[in-house]
């Protein structure tokens, strides 16, 4: 066994065997809510356990929306919680997965809680300026099995933004762009042809500055398995969040669900 899998053991049981092994390792928070910017009821099934949760990550921000961030209603919340349920159920409509209706906001500085989900999603990492302390949990949780999916981030100001985060969770591993015969564009749905999933709010354009380009973007264990995933110069969590809005481009959400299949399944299975 390699250094690197021998790291991840802990959370590649979480993996394996969701929610049962769980309290076992650490004391798994229970769901929570938050003020968002996409409106969402709450499922019926809202308390009903499941073995796979979509993992929102909280961060703060350098700059975009004021407030708390640990109250809600800053960039981490953007298209939730609508988005995140939106893809839930699609997750569960299009695999076997055990899907959790509702997503699980993560703080990395609550204790050991972020080992108990193995799948985290971001959006807007252009703002996020974590601390110290966030930024060696990020590392550690990533280097032991952990998978987080970059989102909604266009052009070369945003880009900087991101990196000057993640710059310091890897200063040591490059970033490199994921060619067309990698695992993740087959492992479900084929996507060894892609195109640009546009931003609700600069619609018909989809873009913000020069971002015009979309990019499959990765930052790679010792063993070539995508810890970071970065869906750069796209926004999937628009696709999720208008899915049924008439003024959205369906291929956009039909490429975004999709895709994001293709993320969780790559995930829990790599």
């Amino acid at each position: 066994m390699s250094r690197t899998a021998s790291r991840r053991w802990p959370l590649v049981c979480l993996v394996a065997t969701g929610v049962v092994l769980g309290p076992a390792l650490y004391a798994q928070l229970p769901f929570r809510e938050y003020q968002g910017e996409a409106y969402a009821d709450l499922p019926a099934d809202w308390n009903v356990p499941a073995e796979f949760v979509v993992g929102r990550l909280m961060y703060p921000s350098r700059n975009g929306r004021g407030g708390d961030w640990l109250s809600g209603g800053t960039n981490w919340t953007i298209d939730y919680p609508g988005g995140d349920r939106t893809f839930a159920a699609m997750l569960r409509r299009l695999t076997v997965v055990d899907v959790r209706s509702v997503e699980q906001p993560v703080n990395l500085d609550d204790g050991d809680d972020v080992f108990n989900w193995p799948f985290l999603y971001v959006v807007m990492p252009s703002t996020w300026d974590l601390t110290d302390d966030q930024v060696a949990k990020l590392r550690e949780y990533l280097l032991r099995g952990g998978f987080l999916l970059a989102d909604s981030f266009f052009g070369t100001s945003e880009w900087e933004g991101f990196m000057a985060s993640m710059g310091r969770v890897f200063p040591d591993r490059p970033v490199v762009e994921l060619p067309d015969e990698h695992a993740l564009f087959s492992v479900v749905y084929d996507f060894s042809e892609r195109h640009q999933i546009h931003n609700y709010r600069t619609l018909p354009r989809g873009y913000r500055d020069d971002g015009s380009e979309p990019k499959w973007l990765a930052i790679l264990d010792d063993d070539d398995r995508i810890m970071v995933a970065m869906s750069f110069n796209n926004d999937m969590g628009d696709s999720w969040q208008h899915a049924d809005n008439p003024r959205y481009p369906q291929e956009d959400s039909h490429m975004g669900i999709r895709l994001g299949v293709n993320y969780v399944i790559y995930a829990l299975t790599h």
